[in-house]
C-alpha cells in the first residue's frame, strides 16, 4: 500500500490519457507530460493525488485477496514434499487468484477511476465524491449497489491477463537471457527480465484496461448506456480514435507496471534463492 502513495499520480494520468479524445473529439492531451502539466495548473499539485483512498482500498481488497487465493493455492498444488508446482500450473494459479481479487476489487477499482477522472469533466458533471467510501455510498445508492460490479468482466480479464503475462514471459525471457554469455543468474538478469516482462504485460493489458476504465466512467443518458460491454468500447474506438488508441497512456502505464514488475521478480528471485540456500545448508548439516 506504500507503493501506491508513489504511483498514484501515474494511475490518474493513465486514466486521463486513456479518456482524452473520447467519441473522436479533440484530445485533451497530446502527451502524458502535457497531462500532468495541464493537471497541476488546474487543479495543483494536489490534484494528481486525486482519489488516493480509492487507490489504498483497492490495494487492501484487490491485493490481499489475489495474494492470498495464491497463497493457498499454491501450498495446495505443492508436492508432499514441499516441490513447487511447475511454470503451467504456477500460471493458471495466478489467473484464478487474480480473477478472484479483481471481483472482490471492482467496487474499489471504480470508485478510483471515477475519481481520477472526475478533474477533467464541466463542474456541473462532477460527481465530486470525497472519498473512496463515499464513493462507494453514493454509486449504490444513486444508482444501485450492482453498479459497483460495473465492468467487472474487462476487470478481472485484465487482472487474469496481467498475471498470465508476467509469469508466462518472465520465465521465458529469463531463460533466453540466460542463453547469452553476458547474464548470469544474478539480479541484473532478473531485472532485464523483469523489465521485458513489464513491457510485454502493459502491451498484453492495455486494451482490456482501456475498455474498463470506459465502461467503468461511461453515463447513462436517458436511460441508455454509452456502451453495451467491452467489445463495444474497443469497436468504437478502434473506428473513432484509430487502432493505436487502444494504447493510449502507455508511457504511465508502464512507468507503473514496469518497476511494480521488476519489484515483484527481484524480490521472489531473492526470497527463491535464500529458501533454497537455507534448504541446502539444512540438508547438509542432517547428512554431517
Amino acid at each position: 500500500m506504500t507503493a501506491t502513495v508513489f504511483v498514484q499520480p501515474l494511475d490518474l494520468i493513465k486514466n486521463r490519457m486513456q479518456l482524452s479524445g473520447e467519441g473522436g473529439k479533440v484530445r485533451e492531451h497530446r502527451t502524458s507530460f502535457h497531462a500532468i502539466a495541464r493537471v497541476v495548473r488546474s487543479e495543483g499539485v494536489l490534484g494528481l493525488y486525486n482519489g488516493l483512498s480509492a487507490g489504498l482500498f483497492r490495494q487492501a481488497t484487490y491485493s490481499t485477496t489475489r495474494l492470498g487465493v495464491y497463497q493457498s493455492l499454491f501450498d495446495n498444488f505443492s508436492g508432499a514434499d514441499g516441490k513447487p508446482p511447475g511454470v503451467l500450473t504456477k500460471i493458471g494459479i495466478g489467473v484464478v487468484a487474480g480473477a478472484i481479487g479483481a471481483f472482490v476489487g471492482t467496487p474499489a477499482e471504480i470508485s478510483l477511476i471515477r475519481m481520477t477522472s472526475d478533474g477533467r469533466l464541466p463542474l456541473e458533471q462532477r460527481r465530486g465524491y470525497k472519498n473512496v467510501f463515499n464513493a462507494l455510498f453514493r454509486i449504490s445508492r444513486e444508482e444501485g449497489i450492482l453498479t459497483l460490479w460495473r465492468g467487472c468482466g474487462p476487470t478481472m480479464v485484465r487482472a487474469m491477463v496481467v498475471n498470465a503475462a508476467q509469469l508466462a514471459t518472465y520465465s521465458q525471457a529469463k531463460q533466453l537471457l540466460l542463453t547469452l554469455d553476458h547474464f548470469h543468474d544474478n539480479i541484473i538478469c532478473h531485472f532485464a527480465a523483469s523489465m521485458i516482462s513489464g513491457l510485454v504485460t502493459t502491451l498484453a493489458s492495455m486494451p482490456v484496461d482501456i475498455a474498463k476504465t470506459r465502461i467503468q466512467t461511461m453515463q447513462t443518458i436517458n436511460g441508455v448506456p454509452e456502451y453495451k460491454g467491452a467489445i463495444d468500447v474497443l469497436t468504437k474506438l478502434i473506428r473513432r480514435e484509430g487502432f493505436f488508441s487502444l494504447w493510449k497512456g502507455f508511457t504511465p502505464y508502464y512507468a507503473r507496471l514496469g518497476p511494480h514488475t521488476v519489484l515483484t521478480f527481484i524480490f521472489l528471485e531473492q526470497f527463491r534463492m535464500l529458501y533454497y540456500g537455507y534448504s541446502k545448508r539444512r540438508k547438509d548439516g542432517v547428512a554431517q
